[in-house]
């Protein structure tokens, strides 16, 4: 396996776990500030709330994770 394709490898695992941990801190902050969406009925704000931080979330980790990898590069 070349240098660049491992590069590539390196990035897209380190791109996945922080968007999931991101996903999941996101979601567990909603339900902690009672923005649960799986537990709402219905599309409502609560719902809508939850699901857009759990977005933000996932985006926010996968850059963090982007730029500690970059640091210890």
């Amino acid at each position: 396996m070349d240098a660049q394709l491992k590069r590539a490898l390196l990035e897209g695992v380190i791109d996945a776990l922080g968007f999931v941990a991101g996903g999941l801190a996101g979601g567990l902050a909603a339900r902690m500030l009672g923005f649960d969406f799986l537990q709402a009925e219905g599309w409502g704000g609560d719902s809508l709330t939850g699901i857009l931080m759990v977005g933000v979330g996932a985006g926010l980790g996968r850059a963090l994770a982007r730029k500690l990898a970059q640091r210890s590069s």
